[in-house]
């Protein structure tokens, strides 16, 4: 026998249906914000600064930066929308029609937060590795634009590889344009590992060029001083590694610039290589709980705007909503800086701020509709 499907009625539909638009509407905005702060930002940085670039150049460069900041105010989107969407029915006496007609407020609130998760998901799975992709490209076609110009010691790559016996700690000048993964002016530091953990230095190779194939790096032009030895010096030299183009590419990377579905891959290489990842266990905890926070800021949202109008005070109520809005936006905020600085396990720093948000709502909601 089959399950019935769970099906909503015409009135959820249509709430579900204005909240959604006002939530679009809220996007739109901040959207358009957002590009004309990069714009101007970016014209200031590198339109000044940078040779034969145009308009249309920094254009192009704020529309590859943008998905990231939008992506992280995504929230507000929701509170925003949804508190117009509900105060604007309000205000049409739409709301007060459905509860004469014996409409619990949960029928027509749970489908907007229903849709919430729905985005919330599609925003994990998807646009976050897209918005990924695209700050990765704007860090390549900013570093281009700006050469000539960024210091050395801004432009320098680090990267770290190792295993149980040996840790490597590198670093090139620079990276050579056009070739996968190529540096110029390395210095490698090798280090061994005793066997209570400690790191005990062991020799120093420094080259003019050193390129990743696969399983080795390729040096030219080194040289390699150990301790209490005379230096030698060879044409070519390789030395075995355990990263390839993709994840050495993303150890340079923020935790912020890692796409969703290669967090857990990162996460694993990094802690291989003796280097703690706390900030992308931190992300993707973040990440996972998307969901649970886009559905928190839309409760929230319609929690604050049920108050009928002749009661009076909606206005204030509905601004105390956005400002409560904006205290779980800091309160998140602040609990990854918390998890970033390892004072808060990554889980907890992640998690925390939705659910409270999440309980407030509901709690909210329960006292407004059942007293």
């Amino acid at each position: 026998m089959s399950r019935p499907m769970i099906r909503l009625t015409r009135i959820e539909r249509y709430v579900m249906v204005r909240t959604l638009m006002g939530v679009g509407a809220a996007l739109a905005v901040i959207t358009a914000v957002i590009l004309l702060i990069d714009f101007v930002e970016l014209s200031r940085t590198v339109g000044v600064r940078a040779k034969e670039v145009t308009p249309f150049d920094v254009f192009g460069l704020a529309m590859l930066e943008s998905p990231s900041v939008i992506l992280v105010l995504l929230p507000f989107a929701f509170l925003f929308g949804v508190l117009a969407a509900f105060v604007n029915l309000n205000r049409h006496s739409e709301l007060v029609a459905m509860r004469a007609a014996g409409l619990s407020a949960w029928r027509f609130i749970l489908p907007a937060a229903g849709a919430a998760v729905a985005i919330g998901v599609l925003t994990v799975v998807a646009l976050n590795p897209i918005a990924s992709a695209m700050n990765a490209r704007f860090q390549r076609v900013q570093g281009d634009m700006m050469e000539g110009y960024l210091p050395e010691a801004q432009k320098a790559i680090w990267l770290r590889q190792g295993d149980g016996r040996t840790q490597i700690i590198i670093r090139g000048d620079s990276r050579i344009p056009g070739a996968p993964v190529r540096l110029k002016t390395v210095s490698m530091f090798v280090y061994a590992v005793d066997d209570d953990g400690a790191l005990r230095f062991s020799r120093r190779i420094d080259a003019a060029e050193a390129w990743l194939t696969r399983g080795q790096w390729r040096l030219t032009k080194a040289r390699e001083a150990t301790a209490g030895a005379e230096a030698v010096d060879y044409d070519s030299l390789s030395i075995p590694t355990n990263l390839d183009e993709h994840t050495a590419l993303q150890r340079t990377a923020a935790a912020q610039a890692v796409p969703f579905w290669s967090l857990p891959g990162v996460i694993r290489a990094t802690e291989g290589a003796g280097f703690s990842a706390t900030t992308y266990r931190l992300q993707l905890h973040q990440l996972l709980a998307t969901p649970v926070l886009f559905a928190a800021m839309s409760i929230l949202a319609a929690a604050f705007s049920l108050r009928l109008l002749r009661l009076g005070g909606l206005a204030a109520l509905a601004g105390a909503g956005v400002a409560l809005g904006f205290v779980v936006f800091f309160l998140n905020q602040f609990s990854m800086a918390l998890g970033r600085a390892d004072l808060l396990p990554p889980f907890v720093a992640a998690w925390t701020p939705p659910i409270l948000a999440l309980l407030a709502g509901v709690t909210l909601l329960c006292y407004t509709e059942d007293g």
